[in-house]
């Protein structure tokens, strides 16, 4: 299994760079990996999506979708996409350090 070293802590992540182990995220590790998103700074917007993502994945066992996340987090498509442009279910499960939503490519 890969590792990487984020905001100085190794994590195990999958190939693709998502958290195998979602307890050790922190939000230091969220800014660096927006950093390496692109996104710079996470504002408070972004960390309301962020934290939705984790409560989700939490209580769920998987992040939701584009379509569920514009429709539970409070946050509309079209601004999710300006917040996240590569792809905002996927990124942002990226920065908040769940593994990849099902659906996602």
């Amino acid at each position: 299994m890969p590792t990487a070293t984020i905001a100085g802590t190794s994590v195990a992540v999958n190939d693709e760079g998502f958290f195998e182990a979602p307890e050790q995220w922190t939000e230091a590790m969220a800014e660096e990996i927006a950093r390496g998103e692109g996104i710079d700074p996470l504002t408070p917007r972004h960390w309301e999506v962020i934290h939705f993502m984790r409560k989700e994945y939490f209580a769920k066992g998987t992040g939701p979708s584009v379509r569920a996340l514009g429709k539970t987090s409070g946050v509309a498509i079209k601004e999710l996409y300006q917040l996240f442009p590569k792809g905002p279910a996927k990124i942002a499960a990226k920065i908040a350090g769940i593994p990849k939503p099902r659906g996602c490519i």
